[in-house]
Formats: structure tokens, C-alpha cells, sequence
């Protein structure tokens, strides 16, 4: 940002990030609460350090005139995810392991916490086209959060992949695993009336899609049939 504001970049966009909202805030997250408590506390050292970013961008407009706008992205999700077993977040990494437990005839597959957390999510086409609005049209120090607007458990999530993907077995809950966050679910309202964003994607048709595409493009080749959970 500051390299930005030295060689006179007319509009700096910084991508945020929901993981900045405090642990218990009232849902739907309104960009008004942003700084009333703690994030989650898995999350925290990254919140904190995308929420410093609003802080120089709010500094910079005040101190210079620099025009940064700050957004605050729900849970992205969409084809080219990362399906890393290791890393990858949390519908890339639902699909990949029905679609493994499919494969390999698995009556069972585990998954981490109760499956009680809601989340949001958001597919990537539309955050896409909700940053170049925003980049178009938005030229406020106020941040502003973009998503979908509808919330899902964690639970309800899984069968939603699981009938997609056509893995017919049942989910073990590891709750020795954390949950996260209890909820989250975005006010969406400001991103609509500030620069007209609303997403157009459906769950139900985004994971349809971003399966499709994990099918299409995965190095690792198909499990062999086999029996056991």
C-alpha cells in the first residue's frame, strides 16, 4: 500500500477478510461490528492482521487522500480451489473426501467438530465480479462485506456435497476437533446499495459446478474399489 501511494496508484483495492469479525458477533455481520470484540480464536493472528489493513487504508485516505476501499469477503469456494488434503478449506475439502469415500466403497467418512457452525459462502465468479464493482464504483473509507447472504451448517453442507457427488455412506463427527467460529452469515446490504453487488449463484449450483471441475481436473488418479469405513 505505501509503494502504491508513493508512485500515485489512483485506487488501491485490499481484500479482506471475514475472519476479522469478533467471535460471537450478532448475525448478520454488519460491517458496524466489526471492532466489537475478539475474532475466533484459531482465526485471530489472521484477522488481525487483514483488519490492520483497514486501519492504513482508513489512515492513508485521511493522512493523503489515497483512495482505498477495503472489502470483507465471506468463504470463497469455486473451480481451481486448492483440494490439498492438508490445506484445503472446507467445501474443497468435503468433495474430495466423498468423492474419495465414493470411490473407494467407504460406508463412512470423518470430519472434524459436531457439524453445529453455519457458514456462508460465496462462488468465485461472483466475488470476482463483486471486487470489479467495487473497484468501478466504490470510493468510501467505510468497509464493506461481500457474500451471498445465506447461511448453512456445516452439517446440512456435507449432505449437500455428499448427494452431489453420490457418496452414499454416512459422516463420523470428530469433536475432539475444534468447530471455529459459531456462525457466520454477512449483512450483504451495503455492497447492494454502494455499488449494486448482489451474488448470483446458488450453493446447490456452485457445488455442482466446482465438482464437476474437481472430476474433470484431478491429478491424483481414482481409488480402486475396496470395502471398510
Amino acid at each position: 500500500m505505501e509503494y502504491a501511494r508513493q508512485t500515485n496508484v489512483a485506487k488501491f483495492v485490499v481484500i479482506g477478510t471475514v475472519c476479522a469479525y469478533p467471535k460471537f458477533t450478532p448475525v448478520p455481520f454488519s460491517e458496524d461490528n466489526l471492532w466489537n470484540g475478539y475474532p475466533e480464536e484459531t482465526n485471530a493472528p489472521y484477522g488481525l492482521a487483514k483488519k490492520m489493513l483497514l486501519v492504513q487504508a482508513q489512515g492513508y485516505r485521511a493522512q493523503y487522500g489515497f483512495n482505498a476501499i477495503y472489502l470483507l469477503p465471506v468463504n470463497l469456494y469455486g473451480p481451481r480451489d486448492n483440494f490439498d488434503p492438508e490445506t484445503s478449506h472446507v467445501i474443497p475439502a468435503l468433495i474430495r473426501k466423498c468423492v474419495e469415500g465414493k470411490e473407494a466403497g467407504k460406508s463412512q467418512i470423518e470430519l472434524w467438530g459436531d457439524g453445529s457452525p453455519t457458514r456462508e459462502f460465496l462462488y468465485v465468479d461472483d466475488a470476482a465480479e463483486g471486487i470489479l464493482l467495487a473497484a468501478e464504483k466504490y470510493n468510501d473509507g467505510e468497509p464493506v462485506n461481500l457474500g451471498s447472504g445465506d447461511e448453512i451448517s456445516i452439517r446440512d453442507l456435507a449432505s449437500m456435497v455428499a448427494s452431489e457427488v453420490g457418496f452414499k455412506g454416512s459422516f463420523r463427527w470428530d469433536t475432539t476437533k475444534p468447530n471455529g467460529q459459531p456462525r457466520r452469515c454477512l449483512d450483504t446490504s451495503r455492497a447492494k446499495k454502494a455499488f449494486g453487488f448482489q451474488s448470483a449463484t446458488e450453493l446447490k449450483v456452485g457445488i455442482s459446478k466446482t465438482v464437476s471441475w474437481y472430476l474433470g481436473n484431478r491429478s491424483e488418479p481414482p481409488v480402486e474399489n475396496s470395502t471398510g469405513s
